[in-house]
């Protein structure tokens, strides 16, 4: 999800991470001492050859020359470290990750190399649309990122130049393992790296990058998540809408504002949650009081029946919520009230029919769901069946009903004709 929404939209930077290279600049002496290595004129005029070569991809050439010239040289780590750079420098996609294979099979927890094979392999996983095979590919990158967070610092490298290296680098790891957590629908590993990569980058989080896009990766991570968690979706979207740019903001802002009103009940204080975004990247531990929780569906039944002193004047649309969320006992009254009762009902959406039933969306969540909430056996067989999607008013009788998931069941069913529909207004707003 996160891919098709934002990595085009947000001008993400898309080269690949040009990490670090600060060791790769040393250069063999042909003097002993001073802890440099000897070599004869030959292999150091050929080394010097490739070193002093300023083009990317003539200075991967000449190294590869010299590596097969001198296969087992004392300082040929130190030369794969010099291809990986000068391919990536080219733009050289295919011998990058070979060459980062090369040097991960001498050092495999070479951090560089790491991120680099995070970095093409990914890319290329994410393009798969055979979900078990990008779900495999994606595991093996996540392999490659866990590596690269657990890997110790070398001998050579300066405590300082090292944790330099690895805080560059843990956005990339942690956001891949997010990645393949998602394709397996781990949703709560993926929470976890991404916020551990948005803690490591916070500065990115305010500004268009792989960072703020997986701000709004995070938030679609807590709205699928089961159950749906709409408080922690609605501030990190809100967030990323914050700092997308303006041409894009309303490509996120839909997912935002609906998970505020999920967890909200309504748009109202909406603003409040806007402006708090700006200026922490993770919610305060005080936001559940902050913005308060919509009444829940059974806390809201329980409301409609005391505050209702005959349940038969409640509108259609509430009497559809009790039968759907209320204790079965008061769900019971309130059937009680139409069982046996014609009505017409406008309006309704086709989702399946034959000539003997009709199967029909009616309430708003029915209709949005596409799916029925009431079954019309009909009075006579149908001489033409209504099509799917069509709206229709039917007539019909109360028979009976099912609380989980809701469908009332209606006999003696007819279809108005359209031009003798009188239009009959059986829906209110709910009462939250």
């Amino acid at each position: 999800m996160k891919k098709v929404v934002l990595a085009s939209l947000l001008s993400f930077a898309t080269a690949a991470p040009m990490v670090s290279f600060a060791q790769d600049a040393q250069q063999p002496a042909q003097q002993q001492g001073g802890g440099q290595v000897q070599m004869s004129q030959e292999e150091y005029a050929a080394y010097n050859n490739a070193n002093t070569q300023t083009a990317p991809a003539a200075k991967a050439a000449a190294f590869e020359a010299y590596l097969k010239q001198y296969p087992n040289s004392a300082v040929k780590a130190e030369v794969l470290n010099q291809l990986l750079f000068a391919y990536n420098q080219a733009g050289d996609q295919a011998n990058t990750v070979a060459t980062a294979d090369r040097v991960l099979a001498l050092d495999p927890q070479n951090v560089r190399a790491l991120t680099l094979e995070v970095y093409y392999r990914r890319a290329d996983a994410d393009k798969m649309t055979d979900p078990t095979a990008k779900s495999a590919a994606l595991d093996k990158v996540a392999q490659f990122a866990q590596t690269g967070l657990n890997a110790t610092k070398p001998k050579d490298m300066s405590d300082d130049d090292f944790a330099k290296l690895k805080k560059a680098t843990l956005p990339t790891f942690e956001s891949a393992i997010a990645d393949a957590a998602l394709a397996k629908k781990d949703n709560a590993t993926a929470i976890t790296a991404i916020k551990a990569e948005l803690a490591a980058d916070p500065d990115d989080t305010t500004k268009p990058s792989p960072v703020l896009q997986d701000v709004y990766v995070l938030a679609q991570a807590y709205y699928t998540s089961t159950p749906p968690d709409y408080l922690n979706c609605a501030w990190y979207a809100t967030r990323a809408v914050a700092f997308a740019p303006d041409a894009y903001k309303p490509q996120i802002q839909p997912l935002a504002t609906y998970c505020y009103q999920k967890y909200h009940g309504s748009k109202d204080g909406y603003d409040q949650l806007t402006s708090l975004v700006q200026t922490s990247i993770d919610p305060p531990a005080t936001i559940a009081t902050t913005i308060k929780p919509a009444p829940k569906p059974e806390d809201i039944v329980t409301n409609l029946i005391a505050t209702t002193p005959d349940l038969a004047t409640l509108a259609l649309s509430d009497k559809e919520f009790v039968l759907q969320y209320g204790k079965p006992e008061d769900a019971d009254k309130v059937f009680s009230t139409i069982k046996g009762k014609s009505v017409q009902v406008p309006d309704a959406v086709v989702i399946a029919a034959t000539d003997s039933q009709v199967q029909l969306a009616v309430s708003d969540d029915a209709v949005q769901g596409k799916v029925a909430d009431f079954t019309v056996n009909m009075k006579a067989p149908l001489t033409k069946l209504p099509t799917v999607g069509d709206k229709v008013t039917v007539t019909g009788t109360y028979d009976s009903y099912t609380q989980k998931p809701l469908m009332i069941t209606m006999t003696d069913g007819e279809i108005v004709p359209k031009k003798a529909a009188t239009p009959v207004h059986h829906s209110t707003t709910h009462h939250h």
